[in-house]
């Protein structure tokens, strides 16, 4: 752990938003803007990192499916660590550090080394990408209850997703674009209808933003033929029909001028 001074730092673990740096709340605007020392996902957007003061010392913990630069214990020992040392630092973080960001972990990793741990929220990637697009996740008239679940991650087949998605509810996957095949399959499995709308948000909130809209059965097809990569959501519900096909492709082309 090196040398512990009597007076340790400060750790903030600030939600960056989904990309446009105009999303940032005012307090983490102000933290990136003053902060000496900035550890930051991979998926933060440039811009909101461009933010930073100059001779800012920015530390890339950036993850990528089966590649991670630093596992999660080596960063929480660097958070801890450089608290320890007398440093304030900021842990930018996509979206809300307390939704799919591991912001639990790491505030008690703190918590538990006895360093000052705060967390700023977020505006998280679901609702930001829903902003953008203009879908909404609820309506009085097709959903009233929205669930968010993590398409990536060990044992997915297994997972009960069963009652998450169907009439009068919305289905949000984060990091669902590499198993979208599996999530498709798992979901008609369970019950699912193949037709339900599905919509797919790829660089929410961002200049190269683009919304494209399948059924469920085709969704797997949509990311292929699409070439979609992440960062991207998948909404599956019948939100998702709010708009006609015209009207989201002039959506995207909009983002894009």
């Amino acid at each position: 752990m090196g040398i512990q001074i009597s007076t340790p730092g400060k750790v903030w673990l600030v939600g960056a938003g989904p990309g446009d740096p105009d999303l940032l709340t005012l307090r983490a605007a102000r933290l990136i803007m003053n902060a000496r020392l900035i550890v930051h996902d991979g998926l933060v957007d440039p811009a909101v990192l461009a933010l930073a003061r100059p001779g800012a010392e920015l530390v890339s913990v950036a993850k990528r499916r089966s590649r991670h630069t630093m596992p999660q214990d080596a960063i929480n020992a660097l958070l801890v660590r450089e608290a320890l040392a007398g440093r304030e630092v900021v842990r930018l973080k996509g979206g809300d550090p307390f939704i799919f960001g591991r912001g639990g972990e790491e505030a008690e990793a703190c918590r538990a080394a006895g360093v000052p741990v705060e967390v700023v929220p977020g505006i998280s990637a679901a609702i930001g990408a829903a902003a953008a697009a203009q879908l909404p996740l609820t309506h009085r008239s097709s959903a009233s209850i929205v669930s968010f679940v993590a398409g990536q991650c060990k044992g997915l087949a297994e997972q009960d997703w069963t009652g998450l998605a169907g009439p009068g509810r919305t289905l949000v996957i984060y990091m669902g674009v590499a198993t979208a095949d599996a999530i498709a399959e798992k979901l008609i499995a369970d019950g699912l209808s193949p037709a339900i709308p599905v919509a797919v948000i790829e660089n929410a909130t961002r200049s190269q933003m683009r919304v494209l809209r399948a059924s469920l059965a085709g969704l797997a097809d949509l990311i292929a033929d699409e070439q979609v990569k992440s960062p991207a959501l998948i909404v599956i519900g019948e939100v998702c029909a709010a708009h006609e096909p015209a009207q989201l492709r002039a959506l995207a082309l909009e983002a894009q001028s």
